[in-house]
């Protein structure tokens, strides 16, 4: 594929994810283009939509997270260059549910806190079916199941049991109950058409990896972009193994049911309130330990304005670590069922 054919990041599917910065790519991509380099690491990728913007760059990538799920995704929408997962679709649902088999985990531990009965047993059932392809197939028919998930979840989380906001008949400010209501079939088969129109082959190999950014490799990237997650100045900060548990269960069932904390109604896993990026009282040190890991490369951090630790705090780690620091307000932007109208999206470049 030539460069004039190369895909531009408006291929990249809309996600329902928390924190994904796919509506700031065009602000990204020309910070990216004043910055001369080949090679980069998005460590804590999220949803894969920065790798992706980098990749439809020329740009060889490595994205990495903790989560299990989120890997998966950058294997099948980042390093992923050609194969595609509609064709498979129809096989995969094929039959499902099957009323008559015998309950699955799904159904019977998650019984009435996501979804209807019917719906986790379809989860149940279809997982092993997913589990049995190979690789990048696996990836993306998770990625298309998980994305289904999280568009038929109140909030688009599975931090509170709250499947009683589904069925409750009552005007609401939020949410879409048909979205919510409609089958699981019919939303795999919208995310497996928006999946495959996104996967293209990269002008640079790209690849994707499973780990703790603290503990990610540093070398051999010319620049490395930080998207943390976010502590509000009020100290509120965001679990994602928290919020996102389901979907880490549904890439990793082998393990799942040893790992569920059961006292918590939700069921989370085990490492829940673990990550100092979720904690106020530790969230700089982990940023100040990110800096200085990858302080040979580029630097080119998102964060918001108002957030622990402040902007000022992060561009003195940056200067810390040998850096020349500049700081890019991209505006305001108000994230999904976020009440915050005074913070303001900030990138710091660190050269």
């Amino acid at each position: 594929m030539g460069d004039d054919e190369r895909p531009t990041w408006e291929r990249f599917p809309a996600t329902r994810y928390q924190g994904s910065k796919l509506k700031l790519q065009g602000d990204l991509a020309a910070i990216f283009a004043r910055l001369e380099f080949d090679t980069a690491l998005d460590p804590m990728c999220g949803t894969g939509t920065v790798a992706y913007l980098l990749k439809t760059l020329g740009k060889g990538v490595v994205a990495g997270d903790g989560l299990a799920f989120n890997a998966a995704a950058a294997q099948a929408l980042v390093a992923n260059d050609r194969t595609t997962i509609g064709g498979r679709i129809e096989g995969l649902l094929e039959g499902l549910p099957d009323p008559i088999a015998p309950a699955g985990l799904v159904e019977t531990v998650f019984d009435e806190i996501f979804f209807e009965r019917d719906e986790n047993r379809f989860v149940d059932q279809l997982l092993p079916r997913i589990h049995a392809l190979d690789r990048p197939e696996r990836e993306l028919a998770l990625w298309c199941l998980g994305q289904a998930c999280l568009a038929k979840r109140p909030y688009n989380l599975f931090h509170r049991a709250n499947l009683s906001l589904r069925r409750r008949d009552v005007p609401r400010t939020f949410g879409n109950k048909a979205t919510w209501d409609k089958p699981f079939p019919a939303h795999i088969r919208r995310l497996a058409a928006g999946a495959d129109h996104a996967v293209f082959q990269g002008a640079r190999p790209c690849r994707a990896v499973r780990g703790d950014v603290l503990e990610t490799d540093p070398g051999g990237f010319d620049l490395v972009y930080l998207d943390p997650p976010y502590v509000s100045g009020r100290g509120a900060g965001v679990d994602y193994l928290d919020f996102y548990h389901f979907l880490e269960g549904l890439t990793e069932p082998a393990g799942w049911e040893a790992r569920i904390l059961h006292r918590y109604r939700h069921k989370p896993l085990a490492g829940r309130g673990q990550s100092p990026w979720a904690d106020p009282a530790r969230i700089a040190g982990a940023f100040e330990a990110a800096i200085d890991r990858f302080s040979a490369a580029l630097l080119v951090i998102s964060y918001r304005s108002d957030g622990i630790p402040t902007v000022e705090d992060i561009a003195r780690f940056l200067s810390r670590a040998g850096k020349r620091v500049e700081i890019v307000d991209v505006g305001r932007y108000t994230y999904a069922l976020s009440t915050n109208r005074n913070s303001r999206e900030v990138v710091l470049v660190g050269r």
